[in-house]
């Protein structure tokens, strides 16, 4: 039951419209787009400024109200979605959506936390610059909630993952206190480096409301190639040889398989079969520059021209224009969405070292057709750097709700030879509710002592985002 008092004392800081109460204006905050968790809450709080923020935090604090933050709401392990019992208000900062500065000349913008990832690129593209993050939601997703899962994407094996994007964070704390930390400096080493507490806290332990971010050069050539192969093995000597020759230059390479690239073209708008026959595995690889000077047409030659020497690869597609490299990439960042489409997929982001991943696909994928046969496995992403999304849907024909009721059976299989290899059970997405229960058994007891210690000193009422991560 929601309370009127504190509905009217929310709605005097930040507003009537900004304070929502009605069930058919909450429900886009309380389901995530996979469906897997709904919640419940008795209000939705959207303040318009990190002052409103601050004064809406101490407010809550004062009733001892539990908070979720959110951002756009593509999370994928349920921590921005609110508990079902009703006990939690949800906070977004979707209103918090502008630039606040950009210097094209210090390679830096400074951006409110609830703007979009592709209004960041778009801002950044004005002043030919460039913002490498970049993810399949990004017309979507909101930059402070890419801060606080600590986002990766398809670029991080040449620019890294969010945490290596940002300068300095603007943070709404526990108390209320507003810690202004927006620098821009590229090297500042006075004590702690607190804006790396806050990366991939997963709004547990402050409510990012602003950030610094790093820019880089705009390419000036992009080349982007498709290729077909064998197996995964023939795609790490691939990825050795394009490392090789275009170093830091090769800003993505991923993985794709056949039953991936079926399901795109099948189900999703303006993607068709790129090759006139299938093949068991295919590769995007993009190749880009930061200046004109560099040839990067010809390096790219000589990588296809070496790979088919060494009989890496079947057949291959060099994107002949921009649209082309856009149909490209979109067979690749439509993968997720196009299983829904196939019924119910039970999902893993997990990372091996590079050099393992063909022994762990091998590996994985014998073990889960074992465990639920008839199963189809569908392992894509970032190879470059060894994340790899090991989602598997269901069988053709099967009950949906009875494969993913195996869920828990198939990720011990799938983590359990994650753990032989050394590897992550949560590569880029976070814990958030999904993996809360399965953290304490890859960290250590001083590492979750650790983590405790830290939510204990800067959140002591447990007030933000209570029962994720930790």
């Amino acid at each position: 039951m929601t309370n009127p008092n504190l509905v009217s004392a929310f709605q005097g800081l930040i507003g009537d419209a900004n304070v929502l109460v009605d069930d058919h204006d909450k429900t886009p905050f309380l389901v995530e787009w996979r469906d897997k968790f709904k919640g419940a809450t008795p209000m939705v709080l959207r303040p318009g400024s990190t002052s409103e923020v601050a004064e809406c935090v101490r407010l809550a604090a004062q009733h001892d109200l539990k908070v979720v933050p959110q951002g756009g709401n593509t999370g994928l392990v349920g921590g921005q979605i609110p508990n079902p019992d009703g006990s939690e208000i949800v906070l977004s900062l979707s209103r918090l959506n502008k630039i606040r500065n950009i210097d094209p000349e210090g390679y830096t913008m400074v951006a409110d936390a609830g703007i979009t990832l592709q209004a960041i690129h778009d801002a950044a593209e004005k002043h030919d610059r460039l913002f490498p993050l970049t993810l399949a939601s990004q017309g979507s997703c909101e930059i402070g909630g890419n801060i606080a899962t600590n986002a990766g994407g398809t670029a991080v094996l040449s620019y890294g993952n969010t945490r290596d994007l940002v300068l300095g964070l603007e943070v709404v704390l526990a108390n209320g206190e507003v810690w202004h930390g927006l620098r821009t400096l590229r090297k500042d080493n006075t004590g702690y480096d607190l804006k790396q507490i806050f990366i991939g806290s997963e709004g547990t332990l402050g409510i990012i409301t602003g950030a610094s971010l790093k820019l880089y050069p705009a390419p000036a050539i992009v080349e982007v190639a498709l290729v077909a192969l064998d197996s995964p093995s023939k795609a790490l000597s691939l990825f050795s040889l394009a490392k090789s020759h275009a170093g830091n230059m090769l800003t993505g390479f991923e993985l794709i398989p056949d039953t991936g690239m079926q399901f795109v073209c099948e189900h999703m708008e303006q993607s068709r079969y790129p090759f006139e026959a299938p093949h068991p595995w295919y590769v995007l690889i993009e190749i880009s520059a930061g200046t004109k000077d560099i040839d990067v047409a010809s390096l790219t030659e000589t990588i296809f021209t070496e790979a088919f020497e060494n009989d890496l690869l079947r057949d291959g597609l060099l994107a002949q224009s921009k649209a082309q490299a856009e149909d490209f990439w979109r067979l690749r960042h439509g993968l997720s969405e196009a299983q829904k489409f196939e019924g119910g997929s039970i999902k893993h982001d997990v990372s091996v070292p590079i050099a393992k991943v063909p022994e762990f696909l091998e590996d994985a994928i014998e073990a889960v057709q074992k465990a639920v046969p008839g199963c189809r496995p569908v392992p894509f992403g970032h190879m470059g750097d060894g994340n790899i999304h090991f989602n598997i849907t269901q069988p053709k024909g099967a009950d949906k709700a009875e494969y993913l009721a195996k869920w828990d059976e198939v990720n011990r299989v799938v983590h359990g030879i994650v753990a032989h290899y050394n590897g992550s059970i949560s590569a880029e997405h976070g814990i958030g509710i999904l993996k809360r229960d399965l953290l304490a058994e890859v960290k250590s007891t001083t590492e979750m002592n650790m983590m405790r210690s830290i939510k204990a000193a800067l959140d002591p009422a447990n007030m933000f985002n209570p029962g994720r991560v930790l």
